[in-house]
């Protein structure tokens, strides 16, 4: 008991001093030594504590001062409270005062509001109504300006003006007891029928005042899509070719001309009412009068094609000539029967697929024309912002059709001409033409050994008629097409066949035959095959490249294609440059190494024997003579690269035994230098001496 009374009486560790890491806790000393140094420990603390408690005592000076001046500032506070809540006493009063103020003006103003749009309001009715009026009057009395202008007026109007009660309550009258919005739009459809009536008749007769006094007063009333289908109806009667009693289906220039009167016929229509249309209706609405042309265009066109078609027997044509494929002059196989090399004898006569193809270029080539002439005029029929009929209540009744982008070509390309035209490039023109180009090559190798001189292999050969014929059709996938196939066509059947006419020059050359007759046949084969070389080939090449360069820079691929497609067509063009390296590479490709070898020869001694003559004939100094020397041997060097042989070099030995000669010193005997030096001398002694007298 007694050991929990000392320990209820003593302190709890809450309230003990602080404990300190250098003496220990009191209640567990046990010595007389401990309890003195812990005592000695409590005093040190304590008189730690005394000097810090001093210390706080000595400096409350300045907290003293502070606060005495704190306490000296709390009547002007007291002040400035009561200023502060006078202040906002007052603020609040003024401020209720004024929002009192300000709601009385607000709703002040709103009723004047209200006012001004009840007048507005009414002044709209009055002139509804007032508009009405004078549109029947005007009707009564036939003055349709007046009506058309009276229309309008009323349509100005708001939606919700000619529709509101107010209005509905007011306008009617006894004699017209409808709704304002249903009596106009009456009004507007008896308009339309007198208009679109009084239309018909003028443009019946011819009355082109009339037809234009009624075709403006069409927008004027909200009816812009019937006026111009009235106006449609109107030039397409315009459009519509009759062929002349004279003219004969037969001629070849007759369905040309009778398509060329028809387009002509739109184009002019266009050109001049374009204009027009114009000012009355507004940018791009020509296009909507030009659809409804080239649908009569179409109708017209497609009747022309199919009589085309059938007076010129083209299916029959285009299986004759499936059935009668030109035989290449370069075929070792199924040679052409020497019955049918005769054109008129031929199952396909060449000279009538030319006439239908120049026929046929020329109407698809009138298409293409009036095509770009239609694209360049309504390029920029376009309309500078877009249409609102917010302002027209009325045309909501009718759906504006959209107008086309100005590079939008859907108008004139999804027309049935087009695909027609389109068709005819396809099944009938690509296929005649390639037949006929084939047919007509194949005759130029064939008369190219027979023909001295020969100077014009290409000029005016099929492939330049082919050229000028395609482009005057203004079709680019057709002329795509084509010159692909026309590539083929100049390699395989035009390039292919010199090279076999080439090889066949020496091939029999070696046949037993007569001495006299073997040389002579020899000798007119070499001709013949140094002719062939050096004209056909290199004329062929450089008229290619001038036609190439002429057409590129004419102005027939800008007469007959757009803008959009003149740099792909001289592309295209600039395609068959590539020709010009097949043709001159003919030369060395198409020589077996003996022939070429041998044509090399005869070429050198062409040109070394002059050379020779004249070089013996000039007076050298000793730099003149090492200039030759150095310029001889350069000539050798390059020729000796260009082939395999060396014959380059044997060809040149004469001369440059003369360039030894020339260089000789001048103490050197010529005679001497020509018996002791070992060399195997082309040069006889005489000319050996005649040369070293050359030297000055």
């Amino acid at each position: 008991m007694s050991v929990d009374s000392s320990e209820s009486s003593c302190p709890p560790e809450s309230l003990s001093l602080p404990l300190n890491s250098l003496r220990k806790d009191p209640r567990t000393l046990t010595n007389l030594s401990e309890l003195l140094s812990c005592l000695s420990a409590l005093q040190s603390e304590e008189a730690e504590h005394s000097t810090s408690l001093t210390e706080l005592l000595n400096a409350r000076e300045p907290f003293l001062v502070s606060l005495k001046r704190l306490n000296s500032l709390v009547p002007h506070v007291d002040t400035l409270l009561a200023d502060a809540a006078v202040l906002s006493n007052n603020v609040t009063n003024t401020a209720k005062t004024a929002e009192r103020v300000g709601g009385r003006v607000r709703s002040l103003d709103d009723e004047m509001g209200r006012v001004r749009e009840a007048g507005d309001r009414v002044g709209q009715v009055m002139e509804l109504k007032a508009s009405l009026a004078d549109l029947q009057s005007s009707i009564e009395i036939q003055d349709w300006e007046a009506a058309a202008r009276h229309c309008a007026r009323a349509m100005s109007l708001p939606l919700n003006v000619i529709s509101g009660p107010f209005a509905e309550t007011a306008v009617p009258t006894s004699e017209s007891h409808l709704p304002p919005a249903q009596t106009l739009q009456q009004a507007r459809e008896k308009l339309l029928a007198i208009f679109r009536r009084n239309f018909e008749k003028a443009s019946q007769s011819r009355d082109s005042t009339a037809t234009s006094r009624f075709f403006k007063l069409f927008p004027a009333i909200g009816w812009e899509d019937e006026g111009l289908e009235a106006y449609a109806s109107f030039v397409v009667d315009l459009v519509r070719v009759r062929a002349p009693a004279s003219a004969k289906s037969s001629s070849p220039l007759y369905y040309i001309t009778t398509l060329t009167a028809l387009f002509e016929s739109i184009a002019m229509i266009v050109d001049q009412h374009q204009p027009v249309v114009e000012k009355y209706y507004g940018p791009g609405k020509m296009r909507t009068v030009t659809k409804r042309l080239l649908s009569e265009c179409d109708r017209v066109v497609k009747g022309i094609i199919e009589g085309w078609e059938e007076e010129r027997a083209m299916k029959r044509k285009l299986v004759d000539i499936t059935s009668n494929p030109p035989i290449l002059a370069s075929s070792t196989s199924n040679r052409r029967p020497p019955a049918i090399l005769n054109l008129d004898e031929a199952a396909v006569d060449p000279r009538e697929i030319d006439r239908v193809l120049s026929e046929l270029a020329g109407m698809i080539g009138r298409w293409s024309l009036f095509r770009k002439f239609l694209l360049e005029s309504l390029a920029d029929d376009m309309p500078h912002s877009a249409h609102s009929d917010d302002h027209n209540p009325q045309k909501g009744s009718v759906d504006t059709p959209r107008i086309p982008l100005p590079h939008d070509t859907t108008y004139i390309d999804s027309t049935e001409s087009r695909q027609l035209f389109s068709s005819l490039v396809a099944t009938y023109y690509i296929p005649l033409e390639v037949w006929y180009t084939r047919t007509s090559i194949d005759k130029v190798p064939a008369n190219i050994l027979h023909s001295i001189p020969h100077t014009d292999a290409l000029p005016g050969s099929p492939p330049v008629q082919l050229i000028s014929r395609l482009l005057s059709t203004g079709d680019v996938k057709g002329t795509e097409t084509t010159f692909e196939q026309l590539r083929e066509v100049i390699e395989q059947d035009y390039i292919g066949v010199i090279r076999k006419k080439l090889e066949d020059v020496y091939r029999h050359t070696g046949a037993p035959n007569s001495v006299s007759r073997g040389d002579k046949a020899e000798r007119d084969n070499r001709v013949a095959f140094i002719k062939t070389i050096l004209n056909d080939l290199d004329i062929s090449s450089s008229h290619l490249e001038h036609l190439m360069h002429d057409l590129s820079g004419s102005q027939t691929i800008g007469q007959h294609f757009t803008e959009e497609h003149q740099p792909l067509v001289k592309t295209t063009l600039a395609t068959f440059l590539n020709l010009n390296a097949k043709l001159r590479s003919a030369l060395r490709n198409t020589f077996t190494e003996n022939n070429y070898r041998l044509f090399f020869g005869l070429a050198l001694d062409v040109v070394l024997r002059p050379w020779e003559k004249y070089v013996t004939s000039l007076k050298f100094t000793e730099l003149g003579a090492i200039r030759f020397d150095r310029d001889l041997r350069s000539i050798t060097t390059f020729l000796a690269s260009q082939t395999a042989f060396g014959d380059a070099r044997e060809k040149f030995v004469r001369l440059q035994q003369i360039s030894t000669l020339l260089n000789l010193d001048s103490e050197e005997d010529v005679d001497e230098f020509y018996n002791s030096s070992g060399i195997t001398w082309k040069l006889s002694s005489g000319e050996a001496r005649a040369i070293g007298g050359l030297k000055l």
